[in-house]
């Protein structure tokens, strides 16, 4: 869960790789799992699909107990505002979920009006943006 997520677990970040155009995606759900490598694309077990993840720096410990490194992985499910904008989350997100324009390598991330569905403040009616963009 992101609230979970402290700035020392991923604190040895390198890289965000995107496997899809994240500007399209309102948001994303993140999660640190426990993956057998520092880098490259891992496996994923999930319904739905890997949109992104973390590279660890070389300087990154691997767990003593296990021998993995925590790394986060950033997906969406089947029924996410993405494939379906007018279910579940078409006015809200998952606990899990920020927006993927607030994250960078140790970087949480937040949610933001436009992952969390909407209203849109003040500030962006005074622009003229609307949501969903």
């Amino acid at each position: 869960m992101s609230s979970l997520i402290s700035a020392d677990e991923i604190s040895h970040e390198a890289e965000l790789v995107w496997l899809e155009d994240v500007d399209q995606l309102d948001y994303v759900r993140q999660s640190l799992d426990r993956l057998p490598t520092r880098k490259g694309k891992p496996a994923y077990h999930r319904d739905g699909r890997m949109v992104g993840y973390a590279i660890l720096g070389p300087d990154a410990k691997a767990s003593r107990a296990s021998g993995t490194f925590r790394r986060r992985v950033f997906w969406l499910l089947p029924h996410d505002r993405d494939s379906e904008p007018d279910g579940l989350y078409a006015r809200s997100a998952p606990a899990e979920a920020v927006d993927p324009r607030t994250l960078e390598p140790c970087v949480k991330g937040y949610k933001t009006e436009r992952s969390e569905g909407g209203p849109p403040s003040r500030a962006m009616q005074e622009l003229g943006i609307q949501l969903p963009l």
